[in-house]
């Protein structure tokens, strides 16, 4: 690894050149900021890998199953495996999408799923993403420029090529299309994503479109080409629910696609991922998610979530309650680390608000025990210091569900900080998968 710690330098510089940026939200202003690369990469065993790439198969396929029921027969509530309160008064439900079966029945066909690594060696999930996760582009042109700085490092290691992500992408869009041209749309050149957004869209030989280029007539989606109309048979949507479509969510909404729910309720389209996700990746929902996969596979989870208690139920409130100084509490409404509260952090006076707000609010609130994740060494000067690091792995249903053998880990630059998210500051580096 000599070859890329000397070359961090020039990786980072062409990371800036291809403007690979991500948006911080801070005290409620928005700055744009390089995503900083480490160059020592995580590494994960071919045995490790396995475990992990059955699990997340299972869990991904369980989640898909759910998102099926949930807007058709809703069998998961009729047979009391989960609550209603916790499908109804989730911000992610939407009952726009009520009926609506799509392409394959797959809803989630780019799942990003966090996971990270006790101190113990063993994985927890910590958070399904099934809305629109970003990331995946991250690894892949780091890793692409690292193979170029250090040609041997990647001679001398056994790690699994990453380079077909833009293959797996497309295999998942060609798999739901319809009958026309893949298109990934961006809310444009200005969205913090939108390098992401551009560089997968040439890795998977889709369109890149923005709302004016896309319209609804006769209940089928077009795009506007130099040489004419051409049909949308599958989008890849980078713009979240509430703005796909003013006719049929937010009005105010200039960047979305009129009609666009109406094509893909007819069955014309593929939206990839499916509008209504959000249901399945509240935090709420996430406690079920072993249940999920009992329910429908008929299996048991091979991969666990972190020991997590609802103050929706009597008896977790009051252990939540007695034990709130050592628990962690997250507002299953906020995401990208927002609304996490770290009990031991919290002043007297704060855990008492707090225990009053969850008494007021106990569907707004879950509790997790604080697992102590393993710290990866990061290059600092002519040094390496240890931070916490997750990992965001990439799993993308079609006709099959494969999980992509890379990942995005993300780190804390914080010593102190257990949150590793990319819009709290947080850094990235590359993940070996060794192939033996």
């Amino acid at each position: 690894m000599k070859g890329l710690v000397a070359n961090v330098g020039t990786i980072n510089k062409q990371l800036a050149r291809y403007g690979v940026k991500f948006g911080i939200y801070k005290n409620n202003e928005f700055h744009e900021r390089l995503f900083p690369f480490d160059p020592l990469p995580r590494v994960i065993t071919a045995a490790e890998w396995s475990v992990l790439e059955k699990g997340l198969i299972q869990r991904v396929d369980a989640l898909n199953a759910f998102l099926g029921d949930i807007y058709g027969e809703k069998n998961i509530i009729k047979d009391g495996i989960v609550p209603e309160d916790f499908v109804y008064l989730s911000s992610g439900y939407l009952p726009q999408c009520e009926g609506i079966k799509p392409p394959l029945g797959v809803f989630s066909h780019i799942s990003g799923i966090d996971l990270v690594k006790g101190k113990n060696g063993t994985w927890y999930i910590l958070e399904d993403n099934l809305r629109v996760p970003s990331g995946a582009s991250y690894p892949l042109i780091a890793r692409d420029l690292c193979r170029k700085c250090s040609v041997d490092t990647f001679k001398n290691n056994k790690v699994k090529d990453n380079r077909d992500y833009g293959d797996l992408l497309k295999g998942a869009m060609d798999a739901v299309n319809t009958g026309g041209i893949n298109v990934i749309f961006t809310p444009g050149r200005y969205n913090a994503a939108y390098f992401e957004h551009s560089y997968l869209a040439e890795k998977s030989g889709s369109v890149l479109a923005e709302s004016q280029e896309l319209f609804v007539e006769d209940n089928c989606l077009y795009y506007r080409s130099l040489e004419g109309n051409l049909k949308v048979g599958s989008v890849y949507r980078r713009i979240s629910d509430e703005y796909l479509d003013p006719l049929c969510f937010l009005q105010e909404s200039l960047i979305g696609i009129p009609n666009l729910m109406s094509a893909y309720r007819a069955g014309n389209v593929a939206i990839l991922n499916a509008p209504g996700n959000g249901v399945a990746d509240d935090k709420g929902i996430y406690y079920f998610v072993p249940k999920m996969i009992e329910y429908y596979l008929q299996e048991k989870p091979i991969l666990s979530n972190a020991p997590t208690y609802l103050p929706f139920y009597e008896a977790d409130q009051k252990y939540v309650l007695e034990n709130m100084d050592k628990l962690v509490i997250k507002d299953v409404a906020e995401a990208g680390g927002y609304g996490v509260l770290f009990g031991n952090e919290l002043s007297p006076e704060k855990l008492e608000e707090l225990k009053a707000t969850i008494l007021a609010e106990p569907r707004r609130f879950i509790a997790q025990e604080v697992i102590d994740f393993e710290d990866l060494p990061l290059l600092e000067g002519d040094t390496t210091i240890e931070r916490k690091a997750d990992l965001r792995a990439f799993v993308l249903s079609g006709t099959e569900t494969k999980v992509w053998p890379s990942g995005l880990t993300r780190f804390s630059r914080n010593p102190d900080s257990f949150i590793v998210n990319s819009s709290q500051g947080g850094g990235f580096k590359d993940t070996w998968v060794l192939s033996r």
